[in-house]
This record gives C-alpha cells, sequence and structure tokens, in this order.
C-alpha cells in the first residue's frame, strides 16, 4: 500500500459543462467520463478522499467574471443552482462522504474552503481531473503549487476543446513540476 494520502479533486463535471449541446459545453469533456469514474470507483475502494469542485453563478450574473459577463446575460445563463446544467453528471454523482466545493471562479481554492478540508482529512497529494485544461484545472493546479501541494493530473481524464490545448497544458503543468500521467498508469504506480 502506498504510504501517501491522496485526494482526487474533480473539476466542473457538471451537465452545462458536460453534455453534448449544453450552454457551455467543452468538446472534450464527455468523452472523460469513463476515466474519471474509472479514478472515482479507486478512490472509493482505498477510501481515499474525493471532492467534487463545482461552479455556480448566481441566476443574475452578479457574481461571474466581468470577462463571462456579457454571454451570460445574454439569455446564455449556465450553472445556475438548482438547474439541472448545475448537476454533476450522473455517472459521477457524488456519495456520502464525499465533498462538495462550490467556487464561482477558475480556482478551486479562491474564496473557498478547499485548502483547509484538504489540510483537515490529511491529503499529502492532489490527483486532478475534469475540464476544461487552460481554464479551472491550470487555475486549480497553479494554486496547489503554490499551497505546496504535489500534483497529479490525469490526462485520459481531463479535457479541453481541443487536443492541441490539452497538449499545451500538460507540457506547461510538467514544467512546474506537475506528474502528468494517464489513469492507468496512476492504478500501475499508486494502487495495490
Amino acid at each position: 500500500m502506498n504510504p501517501e494520502k491522496f485526494a482526487l479533486i474533480i473539476i466542473d463535471m457538471q451537465n452545462d459543462f458536460v453534455l453534448p449541446g449544453a450552454p457551455a459545453c467543452v468538446a472534450g469533456a464527455y468523452a472523460t467520463i469513463p476515466c474519471i469514474r474509472k479514478m472515482l470507483d479507486v478512490f472509493r475502494a482505498d477510501r481515499w478522499a474525493v471532492f467534487h469542485v463545482v461552479r455556480e453563478y448566481r441566476a443574475d450574473g452578479s457574481d461571474i467574471e466581468i470577462t463571462r459577463l456579457p454571454g451570460f446575460l445574454n439569455n446564455k445563463r449556465y450553472i445556475v443552482p438548482g438547474t439541472q446544467g448545475c448537476q454533476i453528471v450522473d455517472d459521477l454523482t457524488p456519495i456520502d462522504g464525499e465533498y462538495r466545493i462550490v467556487k464561482n471562479r477558475f480556482s478551486g481554492f479562491m474564496n473557498t474552503e478547499l485548502d483547509f478540508m484538504l489540510r483537515r482529512v490529511g491529503a499529502t497529494r492532489l490527483v486532478v481531473c475534469g475540464t476544461q485544461y487552460p481554464n479551472c484545472i491550470r487555475a486549480t493546479i497553479f494554486d496547489a503549487i503554490s499551497y505546496g501541494y504535489p500534483v497529479i493530473n490525469i490526462t485520459d481524464a481531463t479535457s479541453a476543446q481541443t487536443p492541441q490545448i490539452a497538449d499545451a497544458n500538460i507540457i506547461d503543468l510538467k514544467n512546474i513540476g506537475v506528474e502528468c500521467i494517464s489513469s492507468d498508469e496512476f492504478l500501475k504506480r499508486y494502487v495495490s
């Protein structure tokens, strides 16, 4: 058994970002569901902490980033609490004992209790996946590094609009010391 205490951080796998035809669909997000589910099953079986980091905006747009506000107010409202689009996709629905962290910015750490909760559960290494690379994945990973966490990014469980965008971000993440590996490679290296 690996002595490290991993925590899985699944970012923005909500219907409005994942389902084809949804208002803010990321082209590659839907295809990552099976690999994320594989990771989720492993973490559940090994009783490692799981964090579902989700984005929510008020219906009036008062808490949305300035760069997204015009589109949001122009009838492209998405990830509003209480809507079907704001919910996590069915295959990744949290179970009892998993944590749901709500953010309204790119980083899962900004103005949330994520760092506090990770330290509370004793996480020593973060495993990050979800959508999408150049925004929330990247911002969360960079902040995790700043907070002193070693990070593993599961490449086949993380999406971007195009493979080229994903590849460019993986290069950048590797350059700051992030271990970027597939879900199968994670299982080989870290799961007994």
